[in-house]
């Protein structure tokens, strides 16, 4: 969930007027698009297409798409030090389609860029509008890029492609005959089921969690090359005490719409169909299915020309999307009839969970404007959102009486004080709040109150204490939403061994006595040790945090190292919590560590969602200056580094039984540490680099820029063996690779080049 909700309906607005209404979204067009980000660290653009796609899309493809040759294509990529091509099959290109998307918005128009990933424009419009927010994490608009088209290179490239080769062979040896794990290489390990696998635990207490393999857009009704759901999967999950886990769906793609809304449905055989298989296959786990309602969708104004009763608040944040109005009963009637009939259609389907007030607008109190609605306008939000609730739990309960109903109360009462919201719920509601939401935090200097989803500050916090004290009181189950594997603090790790602010944190919440978890958002599903921590703790099988601990470090080291294991999680843990909350955490670069780039002068680009920091220190540093930002992740490294001597002891240390994931956690340890550590050199480097622009006299910022390149230069190549055995390094299900190990290498090249400049500078 986003806090820049305005930008966020800029894209969907944009896509769904251009996408939907006139048949192509115009803001991919190049018109007025702005100029794309220049890579000066290659010979020219042909250089970086290939290097950037060479393990990634065959070389076949390469060349159609670019009118050459395979044997061109595979010359420039000798020429770059490049080895074989060992790309994967088509099927997982398209699997992984955003990091091909993202490695070349920079460098192809659109059309190419379908032609690598092997998808039609219209699909890929409905795929950049409904994958979590894709087009908002591109930057909202498609740089100008023109037509790449192949040209044998010149001899000025030739040479400058030498010296790559030379930095290459100089710095990763035997690259060109690297191996190591393909990508999602790890699907395959996820999809086989253990030998000694049971059923989840039927406890009482809900534990759900989002896929590690999963996908948003319409998963029921997309053929993928990876089950996001496979048996291996559910059975390491329930052996994790995880007994449900969530779905991404459109209401109106899942339902019919009856006389009212005829045009709903399309499809809704096929993908109920898949519903009905999924929830059978996690059944035989004891898992539970869970599907994410955040209804209903705004739909354009030409939808109300014939039912304008039905339209409630017009021109979200200026653009014209229309609010399908709750209060009108037709409205209502559809909704609590489409949930009735998927879950009356889908036998033993767990429940629903929705999210009432996101950025996404749904309800017209969904942002507080329901004063703009002449229905809506004498009501409450509290009054709007309880009577969605008792619409959606009165269907979900004529479908299926024992499926569960969860409320979760992000974005109410502009995430403040929602008791009214607590009090105005249907009885049969369960109330899910965010655990660590309020909790005050201080980091250096900036104090503050979590925003968000976080690891390094742990819950509960003060505003869920309260909304779970009046939902109890009310009788209504309780529900915690966490984050204990990752969060956006570090997602792209399969989850980071803190082991101590995780048991912390489920103490605290085994303290209050939650009914149930919400174990991730779209980060965070992997079947991981942090979960069967928070199980022996959740359940009771622990009675104290250290109890847990001790239980955990004997199983996955043995008795003989689990002392060192221990004392390398308390380490981890304590400088975890240095970690600077509070800066921007969808901007700042610590998702892509050592990979995010650098450059000689100042790019212009605003970092966006998640995916391209670029070199936007301010965003990056939120409520910090820049000093405080470079010197907390500078603790927060040197803190996580004091338990990476330990690790390795518990690795030598561990037993025959668990040595290799012993060793797998040693990787995961040692990859956190090279991201924290990188954030705080590339924002020296930008310092210095400011510095040196308005001075270039000024001898010490150009040795700071010189010893910031050269901690890069280390960092990238100490994480490239890591990413290379590992393919769950780099990955994230939403976003999928930020980054693989190839981009580890090009990072080296690019500050090869940029100190090669500075070295040159300063000898004028």
């Amino acid at each position: 969930m986003r806090n820049d909700a305005w930008r966020w309906w800029l894209v969907v607005v944009l896509l769904w007027v251009g996408g939907v209404g006139a048949g192509a979204a115009e803001w991919l067009k190049a018109g007025a698009a702005p100029p794309a980000v220049l890579f000066e660290h290659f010979p020219d653009r042909l250089h970086a297409y290939v290097w950037r796609n060479w393990e990634l899309v065959d070389t076949a493809t390469l060349a159609q798409t670019v009118g050459a040759t395979p044997g061109e294509i595979e010359r420039v990529a000798l020429s770059l030090g490049l080895g074989e091509n060992r790309a994967p099959a088509a099927a997982v290109r398209r699997q992984i389609y955003i990091t091909i998307v993202r490695r070349n918005w920079h460098l192809l128009p659109v059309e190419q860029l379908l032609a690598l990933v092997g998808m039609e424009r219209e699909e890929f419009e409905f795929r950049l509008k409904e994958d979590d927010a894709l087009a908002l994490k591109l930057g909202s608009a498609k740089p100008a890029c023109e037509p790449l088209r192949y040209r044998e290179p010149d001899a000025g490239a030739r040479a400058r492609a030498a010296m790559i080769r030379a930095d290459v062979e100089r710095n990763f040896g035997g690259l060109m005959q690297a191996t190591g794990e393909a990508p999602l290489a790890f699907a395959e390990e996820l999809a086989r089921v253990p030998a000694e696998a049971r059923p989840a635990a039927a406890d009482g207490k809900v534990r759900f969690v989002f896929s590690y393999l999963g996908a948003f857009g319409d998963p029921l009704a997309e053929p993928t090359a990876v089950d996001p759901y496979p048996d291996g999967l559910l059975a390491r999950l329930a052996e994790q005490g995880v007994n449900g886990v969530w779905l991404h769906v459109v209401l109106r793609q899942l339902a019919s719409g009856g006389a009212a809304f005829p045009e709903f449905g399309e499809g809704r055989e096929k993908r109920l169909a898949t519903l009905r298989a999924l929830v059978a296959k996690a059944g035989r786990h004891g898992i539970k299915v869970y599907l994410y309602m955040n209804e209903p969708r705004t739909m354009p104004p030409a939808f109300f020309a014939t039912r304008p009763e039905m339209a409630g608040v017009r021109g979200w944040n200026g653009f014209d999307l229309v609010a399908m109005c709750t209060s009108d009963p037709t409205v209502r009637r559809w909704i609590g009839d489409a949930l009735a009939e998927v879950f009356g259609a889908t036998p033993g389907l767990g429940g629903i969970f929705t999210i009432s007030a996101s950025e996404n607008p749904t309800n017209c109190a969904s942002h507080g404007r329901q004063e703009e609605c002449p229905r809506c306008r004498t009501r409450t939000q509290a009054e709007i959102v309880a009577e969605l609730h008792a619409t959606m739990a009165e269907g979900v309960h004529r479908g299926n009486p024992a499926a569960r109903v969860i409320a979760w109360d992000w974005g109410w009462a502009k995430h403040g004080d929602a008791s009214e919201h607590v009090r105005a719920l249907p009885q049969g509601v369960a109330l899910m709040s965010v655990s660590e939401w309020a909790q005050p935090f201080q980091r250096g200097a900036v104090k503050g109150k979590v925003g968000e989803y976080s690891l390094s500050v742990p819950g509960p916090g003060p505003r869920a204490q309260a909304h779970w004290t009046i939902a109890k009181e009310r009788g209504l189950p309780i529900y915690a939403k966490v984050q204990l594997n990752n969060s956006w603090e570090l997602s792209t790790l399969p989850y980071l061994p803190v082991m101590d602010l995780v048991a912390e944190h489920c103490a605290g919440l085994a303290r209050v006595g939650v009914d149930g978890l919400m174990l991730s958002w779209s980060l965070g599903g992997y079947p991981s040790p942090n979960l069967r921590l928070a199980q022996g703790l959740i359940d009771g099988r622990h009675a104290t945090a250290e109890a847990a601990l001790d239980a955990l470090a004997v199983e996955r080291f043995g008795a003989k190292a689990a002392p060192a294991a221990r004392q390398a999680w308390a380490a981890f843990s304590a400088g975890f919590r240095e970690f600077p909350y509070g800066l921007g955490l969808y901007s700042a670069p610590q998702q892509s560590g050592p990979a995010n780039l650098l450059y000689a002068s100042r790019t212009g680009y605003p970092a966006t969602m998640t995916c391209y920091p670029f070199d936007d220190l301010t965003r990056w540093r939120g409520a910090y200056t820049a000093a405080d930002f470079i010197a907390q992740f500078e603790k927060t490294a040197r803190g996580w580094e004091r338990g990476l001597e330990p690790m390795r002891a518990a690795v030598t240390a561990s037993g025959a039984a668990q040595r290799a994931e012993a060793e797998r956690e040693r990787v995961i340890a040692e990859a956190a540490y090279c991201h924290l550590a990188s954030v705080a050199e590339q924002a020296k480097f930008i310092v210095a680099r400011e510095a040196w622009a308005k001075n270039p006299g000024d001898a010490a910022a150009r040795a700071a820029m010189q010893a910031a390149l050269t901690a890069e230069i280390a960092l990238a190549k100490r994480l490239y063996p890591l990413a290379r055995s590992d393919a769950r390094i780099g990955f994230e299900a939403a976003n999928h690779y930020f980054y693989r190990p190839l981009d580890l290498v090009e990072k080296v090249i690019s500050c090869a080049a940029l100190e090669r400049k500075v070295v040159a500078a300063g000898g004028k």
